[in-house]
């Protein structure tokens, strides 16, 4: 899948800066309630732009399967972000295209995911990745809040959930420090490298990447025997 993700992506500029730090994926924010929403021929124009090898996510909040699947076609996206309440039987209207079910997580931590995938057990459909995001009472991430990073340690232990993406309040400041906690698989950022909702600072973008890769180089390291 990819390890390093700087999402709310809204210009081609930006989308670049973003491959040339080395992020192998960048999100595009489907979702009209957003500062970083972005029309599908702007999306179009970003996917164009970058490399075959950078995972172009849509993320999409509530929206009807209809509108997911005529996006993720038309503009040619690697991977599906459900970012909103879609139930566990939504993701079979996906058919076999790939998904990554976001949580916003509270002091109840990996309850409520571990629920919501053992009812996508039942019935056959389980997302490829799942996501951890901050809990803000009416928003769907991107907010800068922080996850309590204890809280979801105990997913290391749990080999029935699907691969972890650790968002929240993400910066080149602390994200070394939440994969050594953590041990995702993967990082996710909007805000942690924004000048303004929705304008990415390059420099920041450089930074959060180096730090990333760094921390998970060395997260390799330590589990080599």
């Amino acid at each position: 899948m990819f390890e390093i993700k700087i999402c709310g992506i809204t210009t081609v500029q930006d989308a670049l800066a973003a491959a040339e730090a080395g992020a192998d994926a960048i999100g595009l924010n489907f979702f009209p309630g957003s500062s970083r929403w972005v029309d599908e021929q702007t999306a179009s124009a970003i996917v164009r732009a970058l490399p075959a090898d950078v995972m172009k996510v849509g993320v999409f909040v509530n929206s009807t399967d209809r509108l997911v699947l005529d996006i993720y076609d038309q503009i040619g996206l690697d991977l599906i972000q459900l970012h909103g309440d879609e139930p566990p039987e939504y993701l079979g209207a996906l058919g076999n295209r790939p998904t990554l079910k976001a949580f916003r997580c509270a002091e109840d931590g990996l309850a409520p995911a571990l629920e919501y995938l053992e009812r996508c057990r039942e019935l056959g459909r389980m997302p490829e990745m799942v996501l951890m995001d901050a809990f803000r009472p009416g928003h769907y991430g991107g907010t800068g809040a922080t996850i309590n990073w204890l809280t979801l340690v105990d997913h290391q232990s749990n080999r029935e959930m699907p691969p972890l993406v650790l968002a929240g309040g993400l910066r080149a400041e602390t994200v070394a420090e939440a994969i050594a906690m953590v041990e995702p698989l993967a990082v996710d950022t909007a805000s942690g490298v924004e000048s303004s909702p929705g304008h990415k600072d390059p420099a920041l973008i450089a930074a959060f990447v180096s730090a990333a890769r760094q921390a998970f180089d060395r997260l390799t390291e330590t589990r080599r025997p």
